[in-house]
Parts: structure tokens; sequence; C-alpha cells
């Protein structure tokens, strides 16, 4: 299931603090990674993912460097700021919240990433 554009907005930003919040990633790993940890939920290509990027950094959310990476050649790693930290922490709470009420408004099946009414 692909995640419509508005509620990828919201989700988007906090997908991507969380995966930075173990460490530093360069883009076309965060793609990868935001892929397989959501079981393709918040599949989002680079050209999605970028932009998403360079807005967290205007914020102070994130702060880029450049590495050499395996291969030798340089890549531009991604890290959490402390800011960043605070925004993420506020940012899990709210999703929490609305996870709670979804949960009670019988949206969400408790255990089940499966919507009510959602075929199997």
């Amino acid at each position: 299931m692909r995640i419509e554009r508005e509620l990828m907005r919201g989700a988007g930003p906090v997908a991507v603090l969380k995966l930075l919040e173990s460490g530093s990633m360069y883009g076309y790993q965060l793609v990868e990674e935001l892929a397989q940890q959501s079981g393709g939920v918040l599949d989002m290509g680079q050209s999605t993912l970028y932009p998403l990027l360079y807005n967290l950094e205007s914020q102070s959310l994130i702060k880029p460097s450049w590495k050499d990476g395996p291969s030798g050649r340089k890549r531009k790693y991604y890290a959490l700021t402390a800011k960043g930290k605070k925004r993420l922490s506020a940012d899990a709470a709210q999703w929490q919240a609305v996870t709670a009420a979804m949960l009670a408004l019988r949206v969400i099946q408790p255990g089940s990433t499966k919507l009510l009414g959602e075929e199997a």
C-alpha cells in the first residue's frame, strides 16, 4: 500500500528523522531503509526524498557532511542535530496520540497494520 501525498508529507519527515536517530546516512541509503523498514509503505523515490532533506536541513533538524564512501567516492551524509532530536521526540508523541485515537475509533485493528474493512 502506498501512502497518499498529504499523509506522506506528515509521515516522511518523522520517518527520516527516526532513521537518522541511529546514525548518519546518505540519500540512497535513506530511500532503501525507508522502503525496507516500513515494508514498502513509506517507499519514496529520490525526487521526493531530496527536497524533504533540504527542508529538514533548512530548519536545522539535520546537518550534512561529505564523507568517502566504500568506493572512495564522496557521499553526502545526513545526521540528526540536537534540534532534530527534540523535534523527533515531539513529533513521535503526536504520532502516538494519532495512532491511539485511530485505535479508539477502530480505524486500525489492534496488533495489525491492516485497516478495518481492508481486504487481506
